[in-house]
This record gives C-alpha cells, structure tokens and sequence, in this order.
C-alpha cells in the first residue's frame, strides 16, 4: 500500500526532490491500489490521468471519483477546465501546498507538468524502497507465456510478484512495480516495446537482474521497419544488465544468441542445441495431453512430463527452468511449477458446443505462433477448423506472412474461415496450394462465425480460433463454449 508522502516525495524529479510537510489529517492515508482506467477505480485508490491518442485520462476523473478514487495525478494545464461533482483539493507534489486548510475527505488533486512521467518516477523510487531479485522477460513472441510459467517455478519458493494480464508497457509496468511490497522476493516482468528506446526505459525504471529475450520476429515490424532493428530493441533488456546480473538467451535464435555480445551480464544459453548452457530433445508433443522432453544441464538428464501445450512450448519451459536454476531451486521445485496448469494463459483447449473441443488461442497472432497452433492442431485425430483472424503490424511482411500461414492452413485444415481483409490472403493462399474452395469460408464478423459454427459443431472436431487482439476472436470462444449445464 502506498501512502501520501511516498507519493508526492517519489513522483518528484529525483534530484531536487523535497519532502513535503503532511498535515497530520492526511499523514496516514494509505493507497490500495494505483489505476490509470477510471472503471479499474476503486474506494482508497490512486487514478493517474493519462493523455492518450485517442481519449485522454482527464475526461474520466469525474467517473474514476465516482467509483471511490481518493486522489489523482492531474496536469496541471488541465486543472482550470476540471469539472467535478465533489469538492477537490489541488496538491503541489514537494511543499503539499493545498492540504494545511482542506476537509479531510477531500478529493485530492496532485498536480504535475506530466502525469505518466510522474508515474514512472514514482515507479522507479518506490523500487528503490525494496530489494527483490527482478527478472525482466522480452520478445517478439512467448513474453507473457515465459513470464507465467516462470512465475509459476519461481513461487515454489519464493513470495513472486508478476505483471497482470499483459501490463508490459511504460504506463502499465509502473503500475505493476507499485505492487511491490516488503515480503517479495523475486519480480518477474514481462517488457514490450513498439520502438527503440522502450525496453531501456523499462529497464531503467525495474532494474532487473536477470534477462530472458525469447526471440526475434516480424512483430511490429509495421512500426519498426527491419528484424535488426527489433533485434536491437529487444537487446536493450541485456545492455541494462549488471555484471553480476544473468542474461538468459535462446540459443536457437541467431539474432538472440548474437546478444551475448552487447551485454556486461553472464549469458546464459538455452534450446535445442547441444552446445547451450541447457538443453532440450526427445521432445514429444502429445496433443492436448501436453509435452514430454529430457532436458540437459550440468551433467545431468531429467525427463520431463508437462501440461503446456505444443512443441513451442519447450523454449517456455526451458527459459523459466533456466532462471530456477540460477535462483538455486532444485529440479523438484521447478518440475512442480513447470507442471502448473494455472500458467498456461496462450493456448487452451476448452469444451465447445456439440461435443467440439475448442483451441483457443486468441490471445494476439503472428506468423510464428499462428504456425505453432497449426502444428498443434495437426497432431489431433478428428475433423480440423481452422478460425484465423487479421494479424497486424507486420509491415512489408504482411502478406507474405498471411500467405505462409495459408500454405500450412491448406496441410491440416478440413475447414478454413477466415476474418478481416488481411486474412483473405490465408484463404486465397490455402486455395492456390490445394485446399478446395467449398471447404474455405470468409466471413464479415465475429458474428457470422458464431451463427455459422453454432449448430455444426460435433465430436470428435477440433476448431483453432486466432487472430490478433484487435480482432476481439475471443467472443468467438466465448460464444462457442460449452457451458457447464449443457450436454
């Protein structure tokens, strides 16, 4: 929990940051939670009025108040349009100007030039207030998977804190540091960027000892231009690393295994390659049944048996193993978390109407994980739909990329739908390699999926739903699945 002056001291530059004399009516109020969307507000907590491309935090403060905010971070060029159903009190962060007169139930208005850079500050000092081991996670594909599942090994022992949902960027890892508390061990925090220059930032608020960077694709290329410039976004998670600090690197990807020369830290390899620190074969995906592979370190050999699924999933695995070994846990710990079906997030296999099994996969979409799934789905026995919607940010890449995907498509698929203009490529891909033109479907909407699979579903058909998180296929699933009362 966060209270006042830690926040009007933290959310100051740091080096002319003074401390603020509290009045004794608000010296002990305390911060349960800090939000930057006004329906996230709770009673007691701290709304922070973020500018947007779209919508701006400061036309919501009035619903995040409603919903029981005590205080927000406010600019202060918004203040005199402010309009507000209850009273208000305007703070200055380093004298607390504003406070010495006002009621004690007061709304209370923090007023700062720039409201996310004053997040960030407060980030940053509140991390210097503790002493976890903090495990900074990167990469085109796998982050929030890697962060789960090694959260999950880590918290065999130790208390761990980790980002909610995908909150990796410079407004939401803040949010997650604030979450910090004295009993953390280890933070294990998942990093994204759109751009050079956003995982330093990350990097500099979190400080992380420890740097998984998974791979190096075509995600945002749109916006990034060329895989060596993602590269070289990605490795700035490495570059932050002290020297007493390991970087854990996929071996199997050259632009990743490359990294070992732009870090101070000690690379730490992992993959399938016999020459990485540790080491994977006799890897066996057995469908919804999960993995099975041995993997290599030190000397020894241990088989594993686990519920994550696809053959992708073993780089997850051996990453969170990886950092369980240089956390000093044994294999009995790390084998438990690794077995945590709580920490499969990505891909998941749910009952559908009519007896169908549904793999659900719609968490976002790319060229590599859309094969991943497809992989996947191969391996099962019984009639194959394929759902796949647009996958964004591609760039150049884009329909090369789509067309890709239909290739594979037209291997497995006993029946492709299609959503969204991009994804036409799939269709027309899939087509022109082979798959008949009465087994491919391109629908308008999420609905028109829903209304065509609702009645066609029976057992023994698995149906793969995908597609990038602006596609929303999530309400596919969601429409589709099988509720407990059916039959």
């Amino acid at each position: 929990m966060l209270n006042l002056d830690e926040i009007l001291l933290g959310i100051q530059p740091e080096g002319s940051r003074r401390k603020p004399q509290i009045p004794p009516a608000f010296r002990q109020i305390g911060f349960r939670e800090v939000v930057i969307d006004s329906r996230e507000a709770t009673p007691g907590s701290l709304f922070v009025a973020l500018p947007g491309e779209r919508v701006d935090g400061h036309d919501f403060l009035a619903d995040a108040i409603a919903r029981g905010a005590r205080a927000a971070l406010v600019r202060r060029a918004k203040v005199a349009g402010l309009a507000l159903n209850r009273p208000f009190t305007l703070v200055e962060p380093g004298s607390a100007a504003g406070l010495a007169d006002a009621p004690s139930d007061t709304v209370l208005l923090i007023t700062v030039d720039d409201a996310l850079a004053a997040l960030q500050r407060l980030a940053a000092y509140h991390r210097g207030l503790f002493t976890p081991t903090v495990i900074g996670i990167t990469g085109s594909v796998g982050k929030t998977s890697t962060k789960e599942v090694t959260a999950a090994v880590l918290g065999r022992r130790y208390r761990t804190l980790k980002n909610p949902r995908s909150y990796n960027n410079e407004a939401t890892l803040p949010i997650t540091m604030l979450q910090l508390a004295a009993d953390h061990e280890v933070a294990v925090l998942e990093m994204g960027t759109f751009g050079p220059g956003e995982i330093a930032l990350l990097a500099q608020l979190a400080r992380p000892h420890i740097g998984i960077v998974t791979n190096v694709g075509p995600s945002h290329l749109e916006r990034m231009g060329s895989l060596d410039t993602i590269a070289q976004a990605k490795s700035e998670l490495v570059q932050a690393l002290p020297a007493t600090g390991h970087a854990i690197l996929n071996a199997d990807d050259a632009r990743v295994r490359a990294m070992a020369a732009v870090t101070n830290a000690q690379p730490f390899f992992y993959g399938l390659d016999p020459t990485a620190d540790l080491w994977a074969d006799e890897i066996e995906s057995r469908g919804l049944e999960g993995i099975s592979f041995r993997a290599h370190y030190a000397g020894e050999s241990v088989v594993l048996h686990l519920p994550l699924l696809g053959r992708h999933s073993v780089h997850t695995a051996l990453a969170a193993t990886a950092t369980g070994l240089l956390l000093k846990l044994g294999w009995d710990a790390i084998i438990e978390g690794l077995r945590d079906e709580r920490a499969q997030l990505r891909l998941l296999a749910v009952p559908g109407v009519g007896g169908a099994t549904l793999i659900d996969d719609t968490y976002n979409a790319s060229p590599s994980s859309s094969l991943a799934a497809l992989n996947l789905l191969s391996e099962l026995d019984g009639r194959r739909i394929v759902v796949l919607g647009d996958m964004l940010e591609l760039g150049s890449y884009e329909e090369e990329a789509h067309r890709l995907v239909g290739r594979r498509v037209a291997e497995i698929a006993d029946l492709l739908i299609v959503i969204g203009q991009r994804a036409a490529w799939i269709a027309d891909e899939a087509a022109a390699v082979g798959l008949p033109k009465d087994r491919i479907i391109q629908a308008a909407s999420n609905e028109d999926v829903i209304e065509f699979l609702r009645d066609r579903l029976r057992p023994a058909e698995y149906v793969l739903v995908k597609g990038s998180r602006a596609a929303a296929m999530e309400e596919i699933v969601a429409a589709l699945q099988r509720q407990p009362a059916q039959h």
